[in-house]
Order: structure tokens, then C-alpha cells, then sequence
């Protein structure tokens, strides 16, 4: 069994698939928000998770609230940080000290449009497809290896809300996904750095076979 702790900042709508995916050998022993306000709380409080507001804005800086929240997420002695709409850049320190156990989920497909505003950039930069990713996270910012991703069209007519909700369909895919993989030790970085899926039979097309689960 492989303890899970998920940050959040907002609503946890990615925090609230992986719970309800129910994966197999995974534990989620917490969910941490840096906003007290945050709604994801509630909606882990109400699947019996052990759930709490460090609240970032009583903090004198940047590395004393890290400091403070990996202090935090160690109590619960878990394998693997998850990283679900959670809205704060990270101290180098802080991704060193969870190096190889913590995962992003972006709304682009990596590498194109890190940082913000990644729909309206997409839309204006005429892309015919967008999507997510899944990726280790690294001091890099939305830079570490790729773990899996998924790609939607970019319609005539999409306006940022409408691109961001089918992306947000594909996120709740492929993110318990990409965890599942994890707590059943079947990531691991090649020689490159790329992440490699193990026992991942494909078909003629090269796609893994099965396809990501629903």
C-alpha cells in the first residue's frame, strides 16, 4: 500500500478522480490546500480524508512556507505527492526534498504553453489540438519527465472556458492514471530521463493497449 498526499487550491475536481478511481494499493492519507477557502476540502472531508489549510499567506516568504509544508506532508510518510490545481510555484528545495515522488498535471501538451493562460495561448497561437500532461515534477517550471497525455481538438468557434472544460474531462482520465502506474512501480526513467511505461504492450499503431481507462 502506497500512501498518497494530494495538494490543492481550489475546487480538487483532479484530487476528487483520483479518490473516486479508487485505485488499487494507493492510500490517500491527506489533502493539504494553501487556501483555507479552498472547496476541495469539504469534498475530501466528505470521503473520510484527513484534510487541512496551510495557509500561505501567513508565511514571511516562499521558503519558509515550503519549509513549513514539507514538514507537514512528511508526517504522513507518503510515497507519492500529488499536485492536483495547485497553484503555487515551488522552491527548488522543496521539489529536491520529493524528487522522483511528486506529480503535476498541466493543461497543455507539454512542452508547448508552460505557465498561465495556457487555452487562450493555445487558441491564439492557431494549434488544431490542445491537451494535458502528466509530468514528474522538476525545479524546471511544467519541465519534468512526461508520464502520459492527452490530446482534444481545438474547435472553430472554442473560447477559453470551452477548450479548458474538455481538457478538464481528459485531465480527470488520465491523472488517476498516471498514479495507478506509479503505486504499481511501472515508471522509470530511461538513460534520457524520458519516462519509460513497463509492461505496456501496444498495437500496431503504437498506442498501449488497453487505452487509458475511463
Amino acid at each position: 500500500m502506497k500512501n498518497i498526499v494530494i495538494l490543492i487550491s481550489g475546487r480538487g475536481s483532479n484530487m476528487e478522480a483520483i479518490v473516486r478511481a479508487g485505485i488499487p494499493g494507493a492510500r490517500i492519507v491527506a489533502v493539504i490546500a494553501n487556501r483555507p477557502d479552498a472547496k476541495g476540502l469539504d469534498i475530501a472531508r466528505g470521503f473520510g480524508i484527513e484534510a487541512m489549510a496551510l495557509d500561505h499567506k501567513t508565511f514571511a516568504g516562499r521558503e519558509a512556507f515550503d519549509a513549513a509544508l514539507a514538514t507537514e506532508i512528511d508526517r504522513f510518510a507518503p510515497d507519492l505527492v500529488v499536485l492536483a490545481g495547485y497553484m503555487r510555484i515551488l522552491t527548488d528545495d522543496f521539489v529536491r526534498h520529493f524528487a522522483g515522488r511528486m506529480l503535476n498535471i498541466h493543461p497543455s501538451l507539454l512542452p508547448c504553453f508552460t505557465g498561465l493562460h495556457t487555452h487562450r495561448r493555445a487558441i491564439e497561437a492557431g494549434v488544431k489540438v490542445a491537451g494535458t500532461t502528466v509530468h514528474f515534477v522538476t525545479p524546471e517550471l511544467d519541465s519534468g519527465p512526461i508520464v502520459i497525455q492527452a490530446v482534444v481538438p481545438v474547435l472553430a468557434g472554442d473560447d477559453e472556458d470551452s477548450l479548458a472544460a474538455r481538457v478538464l474531462l481528459q485531465e480527470h482520465r488520465i491523472y488517476p492514471q498516471a498514479v495507478r502506474w506509479f503505486v504499481e512501480d511501472r515508471l522509470r526513467l530511461d538513460a534520457a530521463g524520458r519516462v519509460e511505461l513497463l509492461d505496456a504492450p501496444t498495437g500496431p499503431e503504437g498506442w498501449s493497449v488497453p487505452p487509458v481507462e475511463a
